[in-house]
């Protein structure tokens, strides 16, 4: 009762102040602000009956603990969400839903422009299933209907794209994917809750990777996957009977950075923006892959869903390939060379769009992904010119 009074005090606060308390009242932890970090595999009954009936909140590590609860409750509360699940990364976030809701004989539609470690899923694990995986354009829109089959049981979206940034319009998609009948799915870690509710606009599934954004310093690995009511049971269903879970550890630390994700992420935005608006002046640039950009197809779209933009996006070199790819990266100083984002830091990768089928479009150049950390942007615009004129001599 105490926990239901402490979430509806905070139900109509601003995101920051929501974000500065969600997820655990300190009146149930004698006053602490923080949970407890409980390790648990075994937890005691205390009697048989109850052991038997299994009449108590907590029975075992796997099916949750205090600490994985406030993280759980805090996510419920920013996404909307009749209940989240915790995974150990942001795939298995990915991969949890796709096995709950497909078996073998169905078919399921995947957006082209899909985070590539998903496709590798799709294209080994789901295939080997006897699952038919079918790519779609990521501009498809009200459009897919004409993809849907009656064994189309799963609509899966990723919006802004995996590093081109294509951005869909998900309520058509939903719509069109729900009136077969099929489960719809966004992967929603570009935005986190706090710029698209996925489950406002029409989703079932929403997946974050909360290695990025909520944990914020590139040191936890995590994901959640949160459901409405008509998926929630299916899916924390399948969630015990693979024995995911996650560590305690993780999440209280992704707990602590929901703390300050609002304001990280206002930074984040507002310098993103400012070098991708300056970048498209600069030469050596074909164009600026950012769908906050006036310049940007999908500005439109992304204008009326979205509510704000994340710190990471592409810039597309004019002219070359591997040669000038790797002198723009090997100039760099400030910007890391590695994989993830989200992160306090800035990140710079060389873009493979290989394994694309459907929508992949026409580049001038090399694409080079980049994750604007907290750095001053006049440094990360200094680095970037460096990079940009080492390009041009390559």
């Amino acid at each position: 009762m105490a926990n239901d009074i402490f979430k509806d005090k905070f139900r109509d606060a601003g995101v920051d102040t929501r974000l500065a308390h969600v997820g655990n009242d300190p009146r149930a932890f004698h006053g602490f602000i923080h949970p407890p970090v409980v390790h648990a595999s075994t937890v005691l009954f205390p009697d048989a009956a109850t052991m038997a009936t299994r009449n108590q909140k907590y029975q075992y590590g796997t099916h949750g603990t205090p600490t994985t609860d406030a993280l759980t409750t805090a996510l419920d509360a920013l996404e909307g969400s009749a209940g989240t699940v915790l995974t150990p990364s942001g795939l298995v976030a990915v991969t949890l839903p796709l096995l709950a809701f497909l078996s073998s004989g169905d078919h399921v539609l995947i957006t082209d422009s899909v985070y590539h470690p998903t496709r590798r899923f799709a294209d080994t694990v789901l295939s080997r299933m006897g699952v038919e995986v079918e790519y779609y354009d990521p501009l498809a829109g009200a459009g897919i209907a004409g993809l849907m089959r009656p064994d189309t049981k799963v609509v899966f979206t990723e919006s802004p794209a995996s590093n081109t940034f294509e951005i869909q319009d998900i309520p058509a998609i939903a719509r069109a994917a729900h009136a077969r009948g099929a489960v719809v799915m966004m992967d929603n870690t570009w935005a986190t809750p706090l710029y698209f509710r996925p489950l406002d606009h029409g989703v079932d599934i929403s997946i974050h990777a909360l290695t990025k954004y909520p944990a914020g310093h590139s040191d936890v690995l995590l994901g959640s996957v949160s459901a409405n009511e008509r998926c929630w049971e299916q899916l924390a269903a399948t969630n015990q009977a693979l024995g995911n879970c996650a560590a305690p550890d993780d999440s209280y630390q992704v707990l602590r950075g929901l703390r300050t994700m609002g304001v990280r992420l206002e930074r984040h935005q507002r310098s993103a923006l400012e070098i991708a608006r300056w970048l498209e002046g600069q030469a050596g640039v074909a164009r600026v892959l950012h769908p906050a950009l006036e310049s940007f197809p999908g500005h439109a779209l992304w204008k009326r869903d979205f509510a704000g933009a994340s710190g990471i996006f592409s810039v597309v070199l004019a002219g070359g390939g591997r040669e000038q790819a790797h002198a723009f990266l090997d100039a760099l100083s400030i910007f890391g060379l590695g994989y993830s984002w989200g992160g306090y830091e800035s990140l710079a990768v060389h873009v493979n769009l290989e394994d694309r089928t459907v929508g992949a479009g026409a580049y001038e150049g090399p694409v080079m992904r980049l994750q604007i950390g907290i750095e001053d942007a006049a440094d990360l615009k200094a680095d970037l010119e460096a990079a940009l004129a080492a390009a041009a001599r390559a």
